[in-house]
This record gives C-alpha cells, structure tokens and sequence, in this order.
C-alpha cells in the first residue's frame, strides 16, 4: 500500500445458506454446518443434480411486495449484506437523513463496488419462461431492470447516496475478490474515503443446474447433500451452486479513525493475475494463480514466512484444487507447510461471483478472532495437495502480528488474491 493510504475493514455484512447475518455464518464455520440440501422443487426432479446451498432465509420477506418485485434475488441479497455491513461500521442509517449521512461520509467521496458473475439472470430467464407461456403482456415491466448485472450495485449506491462511483465486477468467480481490490485502488488514487464492496448472486436456476451438470463440474451426491462439497477429498467431484451475497466496508484509515470507528483488521494488499489458458480449466501448474499471490505477497510488503493463514479458493473440482494447492506450494515455498487452510466452500457451496466476498468476510473474521474455521466433508485427503487443511475443530492462529490470503479463480483464467492483516 502506498504510505499514508492504509485502508482497513469497519463494516461486514452477508447472506449465505450458513446463516443470514455474519454472526450465523461465522458460528457455522466454527461449528461445521454444511448449506447444502436437496432440491425439491418439481422442476429439479429430472435433473441429473438435484442439490444446491440455498440462502438460510427469504430474503424477499425482507422487502414490502412492491420493493421485492423490483429487485432481483441477487439484488435482495446485496441489500441485506450492505445493510449489516452499513450498520456494523456504526454508520448513520439513510432514514436518519441524508444530512446526517453527509456529516460522516461525504457523500462525493462514497463509493460502491459489487461483483457478480451473472447478475439477475434468473430475472431473464422467468422473463423468457412467461414470455413463452404467456406472451409479451406476460413479462413483467420491471425485467429490464432486474436483469442487468449492475442492478445490485446500483440499488446500493441508490440507497446510501454513493456519488463517488458505482460499479460491477463481472469476472466469473473471482468477481467479488476483483470488487475489493478495485475498492482499494479507489480509496489509494484518493476517489473515495469509503467504499461499500463486496458481492452477490443468485442463479440457482434449472437452466443453470442443467448446464454445470452438463460440463459435469457439479457434485452428483443426490443421496448425501451435506457432504456433496468435499475439497481436497480424494473422492470429489465438484462444486456445489450456492447463492448469497458477502460485503465489506473498506475505509480510508484516517477517516475511520475521525470518526472514532471500530476496525477489524487492515486490508493490506491485493493481487490479480489472468492465466491466459483455457476457458474452462485452470493453468494445471497454477502459474498464474502464482502470479496473483506473488503480487499481493509484494503488495502488503509481506514474505510467505508472514503469512498465518489461508481461505482458499478450493471448490471441490479435481482440477480446481490441485492447481491452487500447486500455486500456493509454488509461491509459498517451505512456508506452506506451516499455514493452516480453510476451506469455507465445504460448507457455503460455491456462490459464484459472491464467494470471493464472503470468504474475505471470513478471513476478516479469522483474523480478528485469531481463529481458522473447519473445512468439512475430508474422508480420504488426496495425497497430492499436501496441505495443512485445518479439519474437524477451528484452530487457533496464536499471538503476534497476523497475515491472511483469500484466493479467488474463476472461468477465462481469472486470478485474484487479497491480503488481510491484524492492527
């Protein structure tokens, strides 16, 4: 980070099928729980995956009737993920008046940032289904609107006033890592002394299920949902598809500290690389995931010996998990051995342009607490990843100064990695 521009974490914010607050979420990390469960829908019964890691809740229920109806799902979720995040950075809520928001935050220099990887697709798909069934009367006036990726970025920013800038990330699953990074970079050129950051999805959807089954990166554990997500199992099979939404306040530190506010720890480096591979498929050396983790590694002017913990990517595809546990050996050198690694999909399934967001809600939280959350469902470890995968009970991350990686990867060779740190 460039001197005098530290950034740190005030706010955290998610909705996920572990829990619809960060306190839920972060309970069952430590405890274990596993989101997933099987689809009973009608339309997923001839599916050929029929489980999915649904939101805890309803977050339409959250919404009058005809609020919810102008929102996407992703929308809703990035709502309620701002709203916790807003109010744990002790920041005056909007129907406080914009007035008293202003006195805080400048509106000119608030920012948002939200990434996803579909947007509202499942808002354009029902729009087809009715267009179909019912012809153009049938879709609804709104589809437009509920559509666009940058829907839930905009209601945010809408919400709170944000005039600095608004924008969407759109990079598959490191969508929402990417969010964060262009945060930092917002608050490093001097465009925003805060920044609402982070990441929502919702496309559990037949047409989805139905595609990811075709490229078989699914898990096909119909019969066994909760252990479905198996990362660095001998006997994975793929990732489960989850929704949800995670968000970050990341703030400059001297405005945070003005206005007397709570840090959880320091956002300290990023990192972001492209493999320029395959589509599909990771670089099987995890070059370029190397290159991502080498750059944040130099970022937050750390060396692999600094680093206490990992929340890596690790989605439960068998390619997936070997070339991030090559990456990691590659650029961590003799220190990977002794860093404990989580593995939070296990629990959450893969919430695709959102996870990026809610896994660096959980390094946030593994650095504040000193605590590394379990990762579940590790039967048989594949001898090839040969790492310190923290299993069956949180483990504690001891005194001292503190350093976290969460790793992000996604289609079209997507690479990014950010740094957390203890204050």
């Amino acid at each position: 980070m460039p001197a005098g521009k530290s950034i740190v974490v005030t706010g955290l914010g998610a909705y996920t099928p572990v829990g619809t607050s960060v306190p839920a979420m972060w309970d069952a990390f430590l405890a274990g729980r596993s989101g997933t469960r099987a689809l009973t829908d009608e339309w997923a019964s001839d599916l050929p995956v029929r489980v999915a890691a649904r939101a805890a809740g309803d977050p339409g229920g959250a919404f009058p009737p005809a609020r919810a109806r102008r929102l996407d799902r992703a929308a809703q979720f990035a709502l309620l993920a701002a709203d916790e995040a807003w109010k744990d950075a002790d920041l005056p809520a909007p129907s406080d008046g914009m007035e008293r928001l202003g006195a805080v935050v400048d509106p000119e220099y608030l920012g948002v940032v939200i990434g996803t990887a579909v947007g509202g697709v499942t808002s354009l798909l029902d729009g087809h289904t009715a267009l179909m069934e019912r012809g153009a009367r049938g879709v609804s006036p709104h589809m437009p609107t509920t559509m666009i990726p940058n829907s839930p970025a905009a209601h945010i920013g809408i919400t709170y006033g944000a005039q600095a800038s608004v924008h969407t990330t759109v990079s598959a699953c490191a969508s929402s890592t990417e969010a964060l990074i262009l945060a930092a970079d917002m608050i490093r050129l001097g465009r925003a002394d805060l920044v609402i950051a982070g990441g929502a999805e919702a496309p559990i959807h037949p047409v989805a299920l139905a595609g990811f089954a075709a490229m078989r990166a699914l898990s096909q554990r119909n019969d066994d949902p909760a252990h479905a997500s198996r990362p660095y199992d001998k006997n994975r099979d793929g990732f489960v598809l989850g929704e949800g939404a995670g968000m970050l306040i990341l703030e400059d530190e001297a405005h945070a500290r003005a206005r007397g506010a709570r840090s959880y720890c320091r956002f300290a480096g990023t990192g972001i690389s492209v493999d320029a591979h395959h589509i599909a498929q990771p670089q099987p050396e995890g070059l370029g995931a190397s290159v991502a983790l080498t750059r944040a590694l130099r970022d937050a002017q750390l060396a692999p010996v600094d680093i206490g913990h990992i929340n890596a990517h690790a989605t439960a595809t068998p390619l997936g998990d070997l070339a991030e546990a090559r990456a990691l050996h590659r650029t961590l050198a003799g220190a990977i051995d002794h860093i404990p690694v989580s593995a939070t999909k296990s629990m959450t399934g893969h919430l695709q342009g959102a996870v990026g967001a809610v896994e660096a809600v959980a390094t946030v939280l593994a650095v504040h607490h000193r605590t590394a959350p379990v990762t579940i469902n590790i039967d048989d470890p594949d001898d090839q990843i040969q790492l310190d995968i923290v299993r069956h009970v949180p483990r504690p991350l001891g005194p001292g100064p503190l350093a976290a990686l969460s790793n992000s990867f996604g289609f079209g060779g997507q690479n990014a990695t950010v740094v957390f740190t203890s204050i």
